[in-house]
């Protein structure tokens, strides 16, 4: 039996032998690299955090002590530790367990993560909430190097360190490298700095000065700023220093040996603690060691070239890419065009697009709010930035949309790559709230394509705004048709009629939004087998809307049936409804029935994009099912009638 399998939680950890933990990191790494080749995941953080993880629970009481992880990339060796190593191959999987940190999941997750920046804030919190009760236990946030973007992360430093609470934080650095001279000394260093002796000695002799009349406390700012000058000759932590943290570090993440020594030292010391570790990305797999930021997110792939997995036969180009090649087209006739991403080069697909203009190309990090006002500045001077961030990520920045961008009627343009259901990474990731956070914002163009071509020629229409625009489009591959080679732009706020045109009333019309417009023409050709006749309407805009499009449907159809894949609260289909009920009070048009299908108010879980979006009734068998009914031919089906069933893992566990 491995040493591995001994272990059902920290418990079981705390009776391995600490000499034989070593031996345990290679195991972790050889679970993470079997599941992940195969189903895919965040690797090269959780490869990197292994020794780190195996320290933190063996000298931490957990869960009474507070693991308050950032994101959950780094966190797959805290979910093998704390009773998931049977259930660890479903990661990602339907059913299955997150591939991030979950309350509902284990009570060792103290803190849902999914978004960066939020550890240091979340654990405060956690120490305020202790000292109020008057418990007595650790509190620990793990913030990477790449979360220290965000400036969420240093407002809660900075306030932690005001507040003076009992309170660790772990910077774990996995870009910078260490000589092993400089390690080595550092981490003897550091040993010495976090002993009981020396905090002691020091404690004790700044007592001493403070008591002394007139000399002691000048002398005792000569001895602080003694010590300040010797650390930082040796250690980067004066920063942290001045923020109000002691400061050690840093230390090499994977020498369990010093890592064992430092934790078992600093966790009696009192206030707020600032341990800096540094970690390699990708340790143990040379690929990824390689290539970090290949590995940081990946498909699933060959364990022994690193190469990944094809699949069978030709897949179309995804929307991500067919932006990038537009935006750097588009980009070689206009020197104005600009594009701006917060740490997500490649996931954007803004990777390209700096290859071909590294000057006109800018990665803020994890700061979505800076990178909104940011172009807001280049937008009042001239420049035309695109902002390319994940729909779920933009949600950071509102305020600067609202207030720096929209107010002003500064023509920046959003594009919101995974809007929508994203599949794997789940709800923490979903874009399904931009429509609602967007469309109620004055000035704001808000639109969606129903294909990769149509995204061609949006993004074209775009840019010749004087205002700002939202592009909102899903992940994933393509339709698969032809593109066009020439932009051309389209009318702002109106939609099109891609199916029925001819007739002169239908029995049921479609008004679909996005990417749903494909599954309502499928949804379309079997109702029309039942003998209804149906319209589609490929809306385009959320904002503006085609009004005078949806009155003259309106006027040859009775029943309409919006479609959107977005929260129905807030969403496109509220505003077609809103819009057809203001123009019935004066009797423009007649009464209309409208079905407005979307996804439920929930939270759903993570899947395969086709099984959520099936679960949600989004699919042509869900549409055609749901439409029957609001038809009036057949009987609802209890499953998607009112509203789609939201789906709980079996596995989950409330705390």
């Amino acid at each position: 039996m491995s040493l591995l399998d001994k272990i059902n939680s920290p418990e079981d950890l705390k009776k391995i032998p600490r000499e034989d933990l070593p031996e345990l990191a290679k195991e972790i790494r050889a679970v993470i690299l079997e599941t992940v080749s195969d189903k895919g995941g965040h690797l090269g953080a959780s490869l990197g955090t292994v020794e780190l993880t195996i320290a933190l629970h063996a000298c931490f009481d957990t869960p009474r002590d507070r693991l308050v992880w950032d994101t959950g990339h780094q966190a797959y060796p805290h979910k093998l530790l704390t009773g998931r190593r049977d259930v660890f191959p479903t990661l990602r999987q339907y059913g299955g367990i997150s591939g991030f940190l979950s309350r509902n999941e284990s009570e060792y997750d103290a803190f849902g993560a999914g978004h960066a920046g939020t550890s240091i804030s979340a654990a405060l919190g956690m120490v305020e909430a202790r000292d109020q009760k008057g418990e007595q236990h650790h509190v620990i946030s793990i913030i990477g190097d790449g979360s220290m973007t965000a400036g969420m992360a240093y407002e809660a430093l900075n306030h932690a360190g005001a507040l003076k609470r009992n309170l660790i934080v772990i910077l774990n650095d996995n870009e910078m490298s260490i000589s092993e001279n400089v390690g080595a000394f550092s981490a003897y260093l550091n040993r010495i700095l976090s002993g009981h002796l020396y905090t002691k000695v020091k404690s004790e002799t700044a007592t001493l000065l403070k008591n002394i009349p007139k000399i002691g406390p000048p002398m005792l700012e000569v001895a602080r700023r003694a010590e300040e000058s010797v650390k930082g000759m040796i250690v980067p932590g004066l920063l942290f220093e001045e923020l109000g943290f002691e400061y050690f570090g840093p230390i090499d993440g994977h020498r369990l040996d010093h890592l064992l020594t430092t934790f078992d030292n600093i966790k009696d010391l009192k206030g707020p603690i600032l341990l800096h570790v540094v970690t390699k990305k990708g340790k143990g797999y040379a690929p990824a060691e390689a290539a970090p930021a290949a590995y940081h997110g990946t498909p699933s792939f060959h364990l022994a070239t690193g190469q990944a997995k094809k699949k069978a036969g030709k897949t179309p180009p995804s929307y991500t890419s067919v932006f990038a090649k537009t935006l750097i087209g588009l980009a070689k006739k206009d020197k104005n065009i600009v594009a701006i991403t917060a740490a997500m080069p490649a996931g954007t697909g803004l990777n390209l697009f700096a290859e071909a203009f590294p000057n006109r190309f800018y990665d803020v990090g994890i700061s979505e709010q800076h990178a909104v006002t940011m172009a807001a500045g280049m937008a009042a001077d001239g420049l035309r930035p695109v902002v390319a961030i994940y729909s779920t990520f933009l949600q950071r920045g509102f305020d600067q949309i609202v207030h720096d961008v929209a107010l002003q009627k500064l023509p920046v343009v959003f594009c919101l790559d995974r809007a929508g259901l994203v599949g794997e990474d789940g709800p923490t990731h979903a874009g399904v709230f931009d429509i609602a956070y967007l469309k109620g914002i004055p000035n704001m163009i808000l639109m969606a394509p129903k294909d990769e071509n149509e995204l061609q020629h949006m993004l074209a229409t775009a840019l010749e705004q004087k205002q700002p625009v939202a592009l909102r489009y899903p992940r994933g591959a393509g339709i698969g048709i032809a593109l066009d080679k020439k932009m051309e732009a389209l009318p702002v706020g109106k939609g099109e009629i891609v199916m029925g045109n001819h007739a002169a009333t239908w029995d049921v019309a479609f008004v679909a939004l996005g990417n749903m417009v494909y599954p309502a023409q499928a949804a379309a050709l079997r109702l029309e087998e039942t003998g209804l006749s149906v319209g589609v309407i490929n809306a385009r805009f959320a904002k503006p809307l085609d009004q005078a499009l949806l009155v003259s449907v309106a006027k040859r159809c009775q029943k309409i049936v919006t479609l959107e894949e977005h929260v129905l609260s807030g969403g496109f289909g509220e505003s077609v409804l809103a819009l057809l009920a203001d123009q019935q009070n004066p009797g423009r048009i007649p009464p209309v029935s409208v079905h407005r299908i979307g996804l439920p108010d929930a939270f759903i879980e993570h899947g395969p994009q086709k099984r959520l979006r099936a679960d949600a009734g989004l699919d042509p068998d869900g549409l055609f099912e749901r439409v029957k009914h609001f038809a009036g031919i057949s009987e609802p089906r209890a499953d998607l009638d009112p509203g789609p069933q939201v789906r709980k893992p079996s596995h989950v566990k409330a705390i």
